[in-house]
């Protein structure tokens, strides 16, 4: 080609692309005006067309603006920016250090612990300190503006744990009791509301931890959960996933066959969640064949459990099942429940009472508690939160008499070894952490989980979203948040002058009023007798 040719043609190529910058974006503008201005769908975009769309821009990135840029350290929900931060650190950094001092309003009305005038030496603490554990964690090498530098190091930390005269027996008139070697474990979250790369990193670090414990949720028992070999609780809610028969009855023969399951150390039936008194809900792009096959539900099609399990009608009809449960398993059984205000436990209890059978646990779940997918009616005002909830159920139980063979397990936001402490003053025996755990494996609360688009991998199973989490690396981070939970649990026992942290009572815990005055729980809520 001619090089006049040549330069003609690049002449003419350069004026296209000209004319195409120049002339392009007036032709989208206009395009968009005239949609905008013809649809009739959004009010403010046929009255403002393109500018409209600033609101949606806005709304849409509004919930990352202001919690990376607007809220203040103490504010946010479910978790403030501190809390957060305060369960990655333990999760990655093995570390619950602060500086200069709390940002708590010390003004507003509130719960405190006790301390004793002389505390516990920690090495007098009743705990056990060997062998000890191998995890990882990180350190920070150099921190700038736009940068941290860090390195893994490997960690050998004490374990924790309750020696035997602490340990908490669960079911131990069975040929499979359970014992409890540490008072923190996961709360249920199933297999299909977390992906398999989550359940995975859960399994294995909790095991890494000892003494804990990991609660399938309602979605059945899959191998992943099975994957470290930590104690499982088979979580059994009204779809009944896992021991159903075709038509949707319990099967029995599938009940026994889960319970020859050495990990499995007891079941639990799910009659209500704190974040809702329903069945539970998994969007149909959750549902993968797997889990569709563990479930015994068709693939892709959403899941709505019923809100009650149809045929247990009364409280007599719930612990004629739980009997036959604990006769054909050999492993403790428990209720999940949510507390709807005074006076709600005593029905359960004086069942118990009368009859001298019952479950061997109840999981009392506070209306804060978190779920992958619930509705706003349900979320807000359904349930009396943890605190007040486990006060009810231990009055109800002691004042029948039944107390120290029914043990109360807590969850509701407990994700900090201080209020871990403050529901054993009011009555725990044990605690189950959700969020807390997904925030150790990665959650940054993107709010994503009923869409199946969690960015980081936890709430999802997306394959190639799921890539992000890499179990070897989270599980160490799993490990490490239970070890930071139990140690400032162990520290916080010595500060109170005991043993252990199974003896918190409600002595320990106090509140301030708006007024300044402060009285102990055990005032407040004076122990009731026994009937």
């Amino acid at each position: 080609m001619n090089p006049v040719d040549v330069q003609t043609l690049a002449l003419f190529l350069l004026l296209l692309v000209v004319l195409a910058m120049f002339s392009g974006p007036p032709v989208v503008l206009a395009y968009l005006y005239w949609r905008d201005r013809s649809q009739s769908q959004h009010a403010v975009l046929r009255n403002f067309p393109i500018l409209g769309r600033l609101r949606y821009l806005f709304e849409h990135i509004g919930p990352e603006l202001r919690q990376y840029l607007f809220e203040s350290d103490r504010a946010g929900a479910p978790y403030s920016r501190d809390e957060y931060q305060q369960m990655v650190f333990a999760a990655k950094y093995l570390k619950t250090l602060i500086s200069f001092g709390s940002k708590r309003d010390f003004q507003q009305p509130g719960w405190y612990l006790r301390n004793e005038l002389l505390p516990t030496l920690m090495e007098d603490m009743e705990v056990v300190r060997e062998p000890t554990l191998e995890t990882r964690r990180y350190v920070i090498d150099d921190e700038g503006l736009f940068r941290r530098r860090e390195h893994v190091e490997e960690q050998a930390v004490l374990p924790w744990t309750l020696p035997d005269e602490h340990a908490v027996q669960v079911g131990a008139d069975l040929p499979q009791p359970w014992t409890l070697r540490g008072l923190v474990g996961m709360s249920a979250m199933s297999y299909g509301a977390l992906g398999s790369h989550a359940v995975r990193a859960l399994s294995e670090g909790l095991s890494l931890a000892t003494g804990s414990w990991l609660n399938t949720g309602e979605g059945g028992l899959s191998p992943h959960h099975l994957v470290g070999g930590a104690d499982v609780v088979f979580q059994i809610g009204p779809g009944l996933f896992g021991v159903r028969t075709e038509n949707g009855r319990f099967c029995w023969d599938a009940f026994r066959s889960r319970a020859e399951t050495p990990e499995v150390r007891g079941f639990e039936l799910k009659l209500h969640q704190g974040a809702k008194i329903r069945g539970g809900h998994v969007e149909g792009i959750k549902v993968t064949p797997e889990i569709a096959q563990i479930r015994g539900v068709p693939v892709g099609k959403p899941i709505d459990s019923p809100n009650r399990f149809p045929e247990l009608d009364s409280v007599d009809a719930v612990f004629d099942h739980v009997a036959r449960m604990r006769e054909a398993g050999g492993k403790p059984v428990g209720l999940k429940v949510v507390v709807g205000g005074p006076g709600w436990a005593d029905p359960l209890a004086e069942a118990m009472a009368r009859r001298g059978d019952g479950p061997d646990w109840l999981t009392v779940d506070g209306g804060e508690g978190g779920s992958g997918a619930t509705f706003q009616e349900m979320a807000d005002s359904m349930g009396l939160p943890v605190q007040a909830a486990i006060v009810e159920i231990d009055d109800a139980l002691r004042r029948v008499g039944v107390r120290k063979r029914v043990k109360i397990f807590a969850s509701g936001k407990l994700s900090a070894a201080d209020r871990v402490a403050l529901a054993l003053c009011l009555g725990a025996d044990a605690v189950n952490v959700a969020r807390g755990l997904m925030i150790a494996v990665g959650c940054i609360q993107a709010q994503k989980c009923h869409t199946n688009q969690c960015p980081v991998g936890v709430a999802t199973t997306d394959p190639d979203l799921m890539k992000a989490l890499v179990v070897d690396e989270k599980k160490h981070r799993v490990c490490n948040y239970v070890i930071a939970l139990r140690a400032g649990l162990t520290s916080l026992a010595a500060a109170a002058g005991l043993k252990s942290p199974t003896q918190f009572a409600r002595r320990h815990a106090i509140y301030r009023d708006a007024f300044g005055r402060s009285r102990s729980a055990e005032a407040l809520f004076p122990y009731p007798e026994a009937s």
